[in-house]
């Protein structure tokens, strides 16, 4: 079976796949969750520029056998797994991207500022990552949403090292292939829920109607938090992926 790699959110890390990893290895896929640069305990890049990040997970990829894998994407983690394919196409043999978008919403330089401003402006102010966790995760579950996933990702994002939440931040708003998509050529599943406001679902079925042959699958009453808010259901939608297309 084809081995699947899980990429995390801007507050997330590879515990945040904790429903994920057992359940597909489960199945007999080889499961693999890693630490963007300067999570966890992977060390950073410099410059932290979409290049580097996804020379990063090129050769993570390679280290686990060199052959093609499903990268499965949420949210920025949705965004990384977009640019691996345009850089490295040859190690990507399916993508799922869930709960993500095709480009930094809003792109325009006001928009970037004040974006950056909200999630960086309380570290600024001497809050610590677990006080913007606490403040921040509880927005983004849904009205069907797992509690223990929002314990999850309130732990999570509180030990996220700041310097590196910075960065990622910036990344972020660096991020457009919406040019891109036409030209994905590999099975494609996209993931929305029906209560999230960050990638609205919306906007992801537009984004699944440019890419040839996408599925789009849509969880009713779950949040940004995804594979946390549901796991059960999300886990269901990509185990089918998996297996209409052989992987």
């Amino acid at each position: 079976m084809t081995p699947l790699v899980f990429l995390h959110g801007v507050g997330g890390g590879h515990h945040a796949w904790e429903k994920q990893l057992p359940h597909f290895a489960g199945l007999g896929y080889p499961s693999h969750a890693w630490d963007q640069p300067g999570y966890g305990h992977s060390p950073g890049v410099e410059p932290y520029d979409l290049e580097r990040i996804s020379a990063s997970l090129a050769r993570l990829i390679e280290s686990l056998g060199n052959e093609p894998v499903v990268l499965v994407g949420h949210s920025m983690g949705g965004l990384i797994a977009q640019e691996t394919y345009v850089r490295h196409s040859g190690l990507v043999k399916a993508l799922a991207l869930c709960f993500t978008s095709p480009a930094f919403a809003g792109g325009g330089s006001d928009f970037t500022k004040q974006f950056i401003a909200a999630r960086i402006g309380p570290l600024d102010e001497g809050r610590t990552m677990a006080d913007i966790a606490r403040a921040l995760m509880p927005t983004m579950r849904g009205a069907k949403s797992d509690p223990a996933g929002l314990a999850l990702a309130e732990k999570i994002m509180s030990e996220i090292a700041p310097d590196t939440y910075r960065k990622a931040v910036r990344l972020l708003t660096t991020f457009d292939r919406r040019k891109e998509l036409a030209g994905i050529k590999v099975p494609t599943l996209l993931v929305a829920g029906s209560d999230d406001k960050t990638a609205p679902p919306a906007m992801m079925e537009r984004m699944a109607q440019k890419i040839p042959g996408a599925e789009y699958v849509l969880l009713d009453g779950c949040g940004h938090l995804g594979p946390m808010d549901q796991p059960d259901e999300f886990n269901a939608a990509l185990a089918a992926f998996l297996q209409r297309h052989r992987l």
